[in-house]
């Protein structure tokens, strides 16, 4: 589990350089310029002169947030710090897989592990569930007082009713010990995933999708199953090991698709997709709409954020 706290393979060589600001947004660039500088890359302090004191550089705390809709490119920039930090010890992952390793090992076993890291970056920081939120945020506590840097993007889907506007100060208000120890970054703008691409899921007839999985079979590996099975078998498995079941998978086969009536279900298949696009693995389904799948009554209710990320991820699947 430790060995896997490194970034998704999609942002492997993910760098500032290759993070494309949209001039349409300018907290985009300035979000770039300023996790340069918290990565230590950013513009060299004027020199002073004889007569003239050197610019005085900001000082900048050891954490950063970057609190923006999904789809703007908070990962990629996380990933971005994560490559560009030169640190001897460093991990990158979501907050899931760490509170899923806080219940595997102990929360003090936990802290033994991480403590002496140089950067400690927390992608997707869930909001919706208070004790993982205080066991994180005091886990986050002890680390920072030990000289670990950290560095969160949110869950905030854009332009959601002010949504994005107040996540910010959500997130320091569930971490309020710690607050003081972070910067916020506000980065706006549009999601990428949908700016080429239509606004629904691709519906496969069953033929298709019979064709498209063995045409995958050929060279690698598919796989193909019933929507509501699979939803039985995410039950057995315990979140940090979903990604034990699309490894060296190559294309992700979903049979008759049905609307998710169960909110535990749907927050299994919702942190399954993330697996799954992490691994940028492409997904073909008959029945219902994927984008569908997660009523009025849960788009509602209090997981609005993961639903809507998830509907994103899934359109982008069903493209790829």
């Amino acid at each position: 589990m430790v060995a896997a706290l490194v970034p998704p393979p999609q942002f492997d060589e993910a760098t500032f350089d290759s993070y494309r600001a949209d001039a349409e947004y300018p907290s985009q660039q300035d979000a770039k310029e300023r996790l340069l500088a918290f990565s230590g890359h950013g513009p060299a302090a004027a020199r002073g002169g004889l007569f003239r004191r050197a610019k005085k550089v900001p000082e900048t705390k050891p954490g950063v947030y970057l609190d923006g809709g999904f789809g703007v490119g908070k990962t990629h920039l996380l990933a971005a710090v994560y490559h560009a930090l030169p640190a001897r010890r460093k991990y990158f992952g979501s907050f899931i897989e760490y509170t899923a390793l806080v219940g595997a090992l102990g929360y003090q076993n936990t802290v033994e592990l991480f403590r002496g890291s140089d950067l400690l970056c927390i992608d997707e920081f869930e909001l919706d569930d208070p004790g993982d939120t205080m066991v994180m945020t005091r886990l986050l506590g002890e680390l920072v007082s030990s000289g670990t840097r950290l560095a969160a993007t949110s869950n905030t889907p854009p332009n959601a009713l002010g949504e994005g506007r107040f996540a910010a100060q959500d997130f320091l208000r569930e971490i309020h010990a710690m607050s003081a120890s972070f910067d916020t970054i506000r980065i706006d703008g549009t999601d990428y995933r949908q700016r080429a691409i239509d606004g629904a899921a691709v519906v496969r007839t069953p033929a298709e999708y019979a064709a498209d999985v063995e045409a995958a079979g050929t060279d690698g590996v598919a796989s193909d199953d019933d929507f509501t099975a699979l939803l039985a078998h995410l039950a057995r498995v315990h979140p940090s090991r979903f990604i034990r079941l699309i490894d060296r998978v190559d294309l992700v086969g979903l049979r008759d698709v049905a609307p998710l009536v169960d909110q535990s279900a749907a927050l299994r298949f919702v942190a399954f997709i993330d697996r799954a696009y992490d691994a940028q693995i492409p997904l073909r389904a008959t029945g219902a709409p994927l984008n569908e799948v997660f009523g009025a009554d849960m788009l509602a209710g209090g997981y609005r954020k993961k639903y809507l990320r998830a509907i994103s991820r899934l359109v982008a699947l069903t493209h790829a």
